[in-house]
């Protein structure tokens, strides 16, 4: 099978991510919770990916680099963790249901509201995004990059047009890996991070970093190694929000693919920008689609057609050409509203940046196909 759906998990893992599970996999020792030799070598490796993380992203340190199962799971703490009763939010129409469905959910409590932030002219404008801002906002959340048209709002500038107290929260899941975020220069204070996507870990392996201003309450109690004694969780990071067993096995994959990503993003990014570029150009001329895409370092590409919903066509694909993509709404409601493309949803088809021009042509020719039929 051609995948071509590695926004929603990268299919391809790197050899060097792939054996790093499988020595994990041979130590049984549990990570900073014991004292013998085995746990304390775990422990290092984990300790070296928090570090790792926190160079590349620019971020606040080792201790506030969280490890969590997935970039949902580090939003929620971010959200759940710091708001309070009668916080404000601003978000944006391009936000995935990760971020969407828990602020509902504290709107419905009576917690906290919320305004979304449409597209002006197809994109985020930092100046309408700041426009939103009432005296009680405390929380300004932006996606790094779209998961349904690869659109990178400019994370800095919305910064800098906001009151210095609110807290910048970003949705790294499609971003991470593929762009140059710095948390420090763009002024983000909480940024989390899907390991599986473009960082190259296995499931289950993400991470929330944030800054100083922040300290999110946990939302998970019990062991963490350290003092045990305390019925209260630990008061320090990143004990605090990491109760239970970590996955060593998870960590250690984020541990790898994050150095190939430090050495290799903008190479990466560049791959990817023309796999997108060079499809867009053969589909352009295609009767029948219509595109919601540009060329992108994310490595996203959105379409229609005109003839076939967004799922018949993916299952066309998968079942005829052996071609995976994703059709649907891709867990972001608000995004294809704002396209207007709502409730029938696009094909997304994403790539991996080891992917070569012949899936592309795979895919151009299997889509021309399709139409003439």
């Amino acid at each position: 099978m051609i995948y071509l759906d590695n926004a929603a998990t990268g299919g391809s893992k790197p050899a060097a991510v792939q054996n790093a599970v499988l020595a994990a996999l041979k130590v049984c020792a549990n990570a900073g919770r014991s004292g013998h030799r085995l746990s304390l070598a775990c422990a290092e490796q984990v300790l070296l990916c928090r570090r790792l993380l926190s160079d590349l992203f620019g971020g606040y340190g080792y201790e506030r680099v969280v490890f969590t199962r997935s970039c949902t799971e580090a939003l929620n703490i971010a959200i759940w963790g710091t708001l309070q009763k009668g916080d404000h939010v601003v978000t944006t129409c391009l936000e995935h249901n990760s971020v969407l469905r828990p602020l509902h959910a504290l709107q419905k409590a009576g917690i906290v509201s919320y305004d979304v932030v449409p597209l002006k002219n197809g994109h985020i404008d930092p100046a309408l995004f700041a426009s939103f801002v009432k005296e009680n906002t405390s929380m300004c959340i932006v996606t790094a990059a779209s998961n349904v048209t690869g659109e990178a709002p400019d994370v800095k500038a919305i910064k800098k047009c906001l009151p210095e107290h609110v807290l910048l929260v970003t949705d790294g899941a499609q971003g991470g890996g593929h762009l140059p975020i710095n948390m420090r220069e763009w002024g983000i204070d909480a940024l989390a991070l899907a390991g599986h996507k473009g960082l190259f870990a296995m499931q289950g392996a993400a991470a929330l970093l944030f800054s100083e201003r922040m300290e999110p309450r946990p939302l998970l109690f019990g062991g963490t190694g350290s003092e045990s004694f305390d019925p209260d969780m630990p008061a320090f990071y990143p004990d605090r929000l990491e109760a239970g067993t970590l996955s060593y096995p998870a960590i250690c994959s984020l541990l790898e693919g994050a150095l190939l990503v430090k050495a290799h993003r903008k190479e990466y990014a560049e791959r990817l920008f023309e796999l997108t570029a060079v499809l867009h150009a053969a589909l352009l001329p295609i009767k029948g689609y219509k595109l919601y895409f540009v060329p992108n370092p994310c490595g996203i590409a959105s379409f229609a057609h005109e003839k076939y919903s967004s799922e018949e066509l993916a299952g066309v694909l998968s079942e005829q050409f052996d071609i995976a993509v994703r059709g649907g709404l891709h867990c972001a409601p608000l995004a294809h509203k704002a396209l207007g493309t709502f409730p029938e949803g696009l094909v997304r088809v994403s790539f991996s940046p080891m992917q070569s021009m012949k899936e592309v042509d795979a895919l151009v020719r299997a889509l021309g196909q399709i139409t003439c039929s």
